[in-house]
């Protein structure tokens, strides 16, 4: 049995746009209307999953999945960044330039309070485990370092990787697994797969 897991990243938010880490707010009218578009380009899934966020669940509205019951689940919540949440990167690295160097190259080091990167692989690692034994597509709409937690632990990647994964709003990573080994699937437009 093979297992699907297409991880589509959030729309815009203000935060994203400010580079704020997540203070909770709404998508943006822009990313609202960007993720309606790509309602009808989204593939067939037996699941839809999304994280807590707020972004993520309008996201999931947007896109129409609203409808099949997207459920939100805390294992895909985003990165805990502790006591820097709602702060620009540009306001963190100004007044904790040493504790933000060490965050962005230590993936154990959690100098917000909140979690480390490794241990933000590790929840999510433990999230694919359980979905691979799932059979058909799992859509799930997750803040983009949940979809760089999942190509890290899928892939077998080292955690130091995770901040040079590049992941665009409503972008599309898809992950394709059977006897506890998953494989990436680059490339995929958002439009109605071929017959599989």
């Amino acid at each position: 049995m093979t297992s699907r897991v297409l991880l589509v990243s959030a729309a815009t938010s203000a935060s994203l746009r400010q580079a704020r880490f997540d203070d909770g707010g709404s998508i943006d009218d822009g990313g609202a209307a960007r993720a309606r578009a790509a309602a009808g380009g989204l593939p067939p899934a037996a699941r839809a999953r999304t994280s807590p966020g707020l972004r993520c669940r309008e996201t999931a509205a947007a896109l129409g999945l609203d409808g099949v019951a997207a459920l939100a689940v805390p294992e895909l919540a985003g990165l805990d960044v502790g006591r820097w949440r709602g702060r620009t990167l540009d306001e963190v690295g100004a007044a904790e330039p040493e504790a933000v160097g060490r965050w962005l190259t230590d993936p154990d080091c959690a100098p917000h309070g909140g979690e480390s990167v490794r241990d933000l692989c590790a929840r999510v690692g433990r999230w694919l485990v359980d979905t691979q034994a799932l059979e058909g597509r799992t859509l799930a709409v997750v803040e983009p370092e949940v979809v760089r937690a999942a190509v890290v632990d899928a892939l077998g990647l080292p955690a130091t990787v995770f901040w040079r994964l590049d992941v665009p709003p409503l972008s599309m990573t898809e992950l394709s697994g059977r006897a506890g080994r998953w494989n990436l699937r680059l490339g995929r437009p958002p439009a109605a797969p071929e017959a599989e």
